[in-house]
């Protein structure tokens, strides 16, 4: 197949079938469900953009997952650098026959455990156990050689497998009493459904993104955000952690309050600046570390 012009609304199709699969990938690489729908989000851009400019194309998915794999490349090294302005410490060929125990092992670990192996061991261990590449076109994605493709992936299986037999202990993360205050009173607000209410904690200039669906920028663009929940019946607040930062918990009364999202909000003052709701990002829930806190 020669590489050719694609057709734009070919990709927003593919964009929107992949999100959780791209998703899955972003996540894993960086060892959060809030950075790898950043790295998703980042993704779709590059891909317009190279879209609108021109770009020549073979085989569409697997350049979607390239520029997935480039993203995720660059948020890590940008975070090691902000890391290491803050002196904190870096993180730091062979066929398993037993393949299925692999892929059961690498989908049930957890984000904390793939943070614990290298990048190149990530990046061999989620394309081929969890999204079924194989270590050709994982070969391929990542421009590395087969025989560093094989060890990488040897190499973080065994890794998983030694994270899998060791004890959890993560203690539970603790709300500041301001941060605490905050957040409630705009739980409270919204459970009530006083969206006049909830409007008054929100900045003019307050900047929400629906993940997955829009970004609103502004008080008068949000109010249509607050006037969708008011029409909906199928949610309730409260208090939570989602990788160990404050979170307000979208959970669904109408089906045994299973969770169905989470909210983050950034603050100036009382008021809030900036919002991200996952509740249509359903794929941003698998593996996240999330914590009810008790009422």
């Amino acid at each position: 197949m020669s590489a050719a012009k694609f057709d734009r609304a070919e990709l927003e199709a593919m964009l929107i079938g992949l999100r959780p699969k791209l998703h899955r990938y972003a996540a894993r690489m960086a060892g959060s469900v809030i950075e790898g729908e950043d790295i998703v989000q980042e993704t779709v851009v590059k891909a317009l953009a190279a879209h609108d400019g021109g770009a020549l194309v073979e085989r569409l998915e697997q350049w979607l997952f390239r520029i997935a794999h480039n993203a995720a490349q660059d948020h890590l090294r940008r975070r090691q650098r902000e890391r290491s302005r803050m002196t904190e410490a870096d993180m730091i060929g062979i066929e398993d026959v037993s393949a299925d125990a692999e892929v059961r092992l690498a989908a049930a670990a957890s984000l904390r455990s793939f943070m614990q192996l290298t990048p190149a061991q990530r990046s061999a261990v989620i394309l081929v156990d969890v999204l079924g590449l194989t270590l050709h076109e994982t070969r391929e994605l990542t421009g590395a050689t087969l025989a560093a493709t094989k060890a990488a992936l040897h190499r973080g299986r065994a890794e998983l497998k030694a994270l899998a037999s060791a004890p959890a202990d993560v203690a539970m993360p603790k709300l500041e009493p301001e941060e605490e205050r905050r957040l409630r009173r705009y739980v409270d607000l919204f459970n009530a459904r006083d969206f006049d209410g909830v409007r008054a904690l929100i900045a003019e200039d307050v900047q929400v993104d629906v993940v997955n669906r829009t970004r609103l920028n502004g008080k008068k663009e949000a109010s249509t955000y607050f006037g969708n929940y008011d029409r909906l019946g199928d949610w309730a607040l409260s208090l939570g952690f989602v990788e160990a930062r404050p979170a307000i918990l979208i959970r669904n009364p109408q089906a045994d309050n299973a969770l169905r999202g989470f909210m983050l909000l950034n603050w100036r003052n009382d008021l809030v600046v900036s919002l991200r709701d996952f509740r249509y990002a359903p794929y941003c829930l698998e593996n996240a570390d999330i914590r009810a806190v008790a009422v």
